[in-house]
C-alpha cells in the first residue's frame, strides 16, 4: 500500500484501532457512534450507492497502480466449459466439445504472460472475470508461465468463489456489473473472447458498442471459435438490416488457435480513427 507517513493528519486506521478499546457505555454502543467510514451497515445504506459505486472504482484502480499494472490482456469465456480433463462432466454434449477452448485459453494466457517481466511495470496483463471455466484456464495459463494474473469476481448466487490461480493480491470482488466491466477495459490492449452465455455476450457487445461509437480506442478483438460464433449471432443479418454499418464487421477476428492469437495482437494496426475519452 502507499506510505502516507508524510500525512501531518492522524492515520485512519489508528482512529478505527482507537475504538475498539472504548469504554462499553451506551453512549459508546450506539450505532450512531461509530466512525462513519468503519460502519458497515451504514455504508450499504441506499443513500450511500454513489459512495460504494465510487469505492468500487477506486480500490482496484489503486491496487493495481500500486502492483505496477500499465496494461492488459482481457480473457471473456464462459464458467461452464471443462477442463478437457473432466470432460465427461459436462452437462451437454457441446459443452463437452468446447472443452478443447479450455486448454486453448491456458495455452494463450501461457504465452501472453512468458512475455512479462516479474518485477516493476508489468505489461499485457492477462485479467479474467475470476471464476471457472475459461477464465480459470485463462488465470492458470499465466500461474504455470510463472506470472501474475488478475481476476475480476463479483457476488452471485453461485459460481462466485475465485479460482485458485489468481494472483492473490490481484483478486478483486464486485457488487457492481458496470464497474466491474470498466475495469476490464481500462487498461486493456485486447480483447479475446472464447464460447459463452449472457455473460460472456454481454462483455463482447458492450465492448464492441465502445469502440463502434467512439468512446473506447479501438483494440483487436478476437472470437475463438468461427463456427460457434456464427451459429448463435448473425452478424451478416446486423449489416444487411442497416442496423450496423458494414466496416463495423471489422471490429473483431475470428481465431483458432492460441498462436494465431498472439500473431494478431503482435502485428495489429487499428482500421478506423477513434475518439480516445478521458478516464
Amino acid at each position: 500500500m502507499k506510505d502516507d507517513s508524510s500525512c501531518p493528519f492522524r492515520d485512519a486506521q489508528a482512529d478505527i484501532e482507537s475504538t475498539r478499546v472504548l469504554p462499553d457505555t451506551p453512549q459508546a454502543r450506539s450505532e450512531a457512534y461509530k466512525l462513519a467510514f468503519d460502519d458497515p451497515e451504514f455504508l450499504s445504506r441506499d443513500e450511500l450507492r454513489p459512495v460504494r459505486l465510487q469505492l468500487e472504482l477506486l480500490k482496484p484502480e489503486l491496487l493495481l497502480a500500486e502492483y505496477g499494472v500499465e496494461s492488459t490482456v482481457v480473457l471473456f469465456g464462459g464458467a461452464r466449459i471443462p477442463d478437457p480433463a473432466r470432460r465427461e462432466t459436462a452437462r451437454t454434449k457441446t459443452l463437452a466439445e468446447l472443452a478443447d477452448y479450455y486448454e486453448e485459453a491456458r495455452r494463450f494466457a501461457h504465452m501472453m504472460t512468458e512475455r512479462n517481466g516479474t518485477e516493476g511495470r508489468r505489461q499485457n496483463v492477462i485479467v479474467t472475470g475470476g471464476g471457472p471455466g475459461v477464465m480459470e484456464a485463462g488465470n492458470r495459463g499465466a500461474a504455470e508461465a510463472g506470472g501474475v494474473s488478475i481476476g475480476l469476481n463479483i457476488v452471485l448466487p453461485h459460481e462466485q468463489a475465485p479460482n485458485e490461480y489468481i494472483t492473490p493480491d490481484l483478486c478483486f470482488n464486485f457488487h457492481y456489473f458496470g464497474i466491474r466491466k470498466m475495469h476490464f477495459l481500462l487498461r486493456a490492449r485486447a480483447v479475446v473472447v472464447f464460447p459463452g452465455g449472457f455473460g460472456t455476450l454481454d462483455e463482447l457487445f458492450e465492448t464492441l458498442t465502445l469502440i463502434q461509437t467512439g468512446r473506447m480506442k479501438q483494440v483487436p478483438i478476437l472470437l475463438f471459435g468461427k463456427e460457434f460464433w456464427e451459429k448463435i449471432i448473425n452478424w451478416e443479418a446486423l449489416a444487411e438490416a442497416g442496423t450496423i454499418a458494414e466496416e463495423d464487421l471489422e471490429l473483431f477476428r475470428y481465431v483458432s488457435t492460441a498462436e494465431e492469437a498472439v500473431e494478431i495482437i503482435d502485428g495489429w494496426t487499428a482500421t478506423r480513427r477513434t475518439e480516445i475519452p478521458g478516464r
